[in-house]
């Protein structure tokens, strides 16, 4: 049985880290046979340039993002069907989708995403391909640990990502 409270804890770290940057505290890491192999955390505020114009805030660089770059880099061996993904915030509709088509399905999350969580898609409605696929999803675990970091970000003047949002709304509201 798989110590999900050590992996998230870690996963934690990762979101320390992004908020220490002033970045939205999301942390994943990737576990494989009890041993981290990948991580990753929120890296929104670097801006995409191209030919010296800048494309503007980089929406792809989600913490699960970054810690599957990782891993497709560093261990393309892995049976990625065996890898379990711990995030501190539940996976967005994009992340979701990639772990989905990455073999990655068993995710463990800590606190929900209120506005636009997308684990609980309903894969069974969707074409052959998402249908089929067994997903296993572990919700909550370190949940007020996560939701002290979200809340920090909110309250920080300085931070302008979501500001005003439901899910700022909601995360303020959380006791």
């Amino acid at each position: 049985m798989p110590n999900h409270e050590y992996f998230m804890e870690i996963a934690l770290e990762e979101a320390k880290k992004a908020l220490a940057a002033n970045e939205f505290p999301v942390g994943c890491v990737m576990a494989f046979d009890d041993q981290i192999v990948a991580r990753g955390k929120r890296e929104h505020s670097r801006t995409l340039t191209r030919d010296g114009i800048s494309l503007g805030a980089n929406e792809l660089d989600h913490a699960e993002i970054m810690a599957l770059r990782h891993l497709v880099a560093t261990q393309p061996e892995i049976d990625h069907s065996r890898v379990t993904v711990y995030c501190t915030m539940e996976p967005c509709l994009m992340c979701f989708g990639a772990l989905l088509l990455s073999n990655i399905h068993t995710i463990v999350y800590a606190y929900e995403d209120a506005m636009g969580g997308g684990t609980s898609l309903p894969l069974a409605h969707l074409t052959p391909l998402y249908r089929e696929m067994k997903v296993s999803i572990v919700p909550h675990i370190l949940r007020d640990e996560s939701l002290l970091l979200f809340k920090e970000f909110f309250l920080n003047p300085e931070n302008s990502y979501w500001r005003n949002s439901f899910l700022a709304d909601y995360t303020l509201s959380q006791k």
